[in-house]
């Protein structure tokens, strides 16, 4: 298994694209330098923290260590995504909706792989 076979990995590349799109069609273009990019940002660093944590998949510890971070970075992404909405810089609820829809289940999804990592996994921590 590679992480691209990852569920959370799939989930959290859709939703980076996603998020790419939405601020390059959705938002002001003051926007674009501003919250754009760092919900840009915290958006990849998801799918970067589970890649760099599957690589380290052979230290409980370490794998634990990057899907918090993973999480967190999801966090940051729902956090700026909801700024985005209050500011009105975003206006289009549908997608709106769309994409804090799919955070919220990547988040799910990555507190049930951490519980799975932690019961499971073989390795030390």
């Amino acid at each position: 298994m590679n992480y691209p076979d990852l569920e959370i990995w799939k989930l959290a590349a859709d939703v980076a694209v996603d998020i790419h799109e939405m601020t390059l069609s959705d938002l002001p273009s003051f926007e674009m330098f501003e919250t754009g990019s760092q919900i840009r940002r915290s958006s990849k660093s998801v799918k970067s923290n589970i890649v760099e944590g599957f690589s380290r998949r052979k230290s409980k510890k370490k794998f634990l260590h990057f899907l918090f971070y993973a999480l967190g970075s999801n966090d940051e992404t729902i956090d700026h995504l909801e700024t985005l909405l209050k500011t009105g810089s975003l206006t289009n609820k549908v997608k709106y909706d769309d994409i804090r829809f799919k955070l919220t289940e990547l988040g799910k999804k990555i507190n049930l792989f951490i519980k799975a990592v932690k019961t499971q996994h073989m390795g030390s921590c």
